[in-house]
């Protein structure tokens, strides 16, 4: 079994205000993944809005950030245990997320041997 982030993005962060109705959607699929038992971590703290992260690179070059390469606005993440990417894949699709026009990008988190 291999780890996955699930990083959630919106378009304009004014769409982050969920209905009550909306929350329980979400629930509901998150709650289908831990019956799975197949989530690692559901990422509780929000992700840096702009003006609240910045990158430091070398020569101490500060830069905002991580939002320099992005348009889109990086909300949250879970991380999920799967076989492969596919299965990741196919518990995103199930995200209520597109309702409101986000995306979410699948990534293998690596481990340290």
């Amino acid at each position: 079994m291999k780890e996955f982030a699930l990083i959630f993005r919106l378009n304009d962060i004014a769409d982050f205000k969920p209905s009550p109705e909306q929350m329980q959607e979400r629930m509901n699929w998150l709650a289908g993944i831990v019956a799975q038992n197949k989530l690692v971590d559901k990422g509780n703290t929000l992700l840096p809005t702009p003006g609240s992260a910045q990158t430091v690179k070398p020569g101490n070059v500060v830069t905002d950030g991580p939002f320099t390469e992005i348009k889109e606005f990086v909300v949250g993440f879970v991380v999920v245990r799967t076989a492969d990417i596919d299965e990741a894949v196919a518990l995103a699709k199930e995200n209520p997320i597109f309702k409101i026009g986000g995306s979410i990008e699948v990534r293998e988190v690596l481990k340290q041997a």
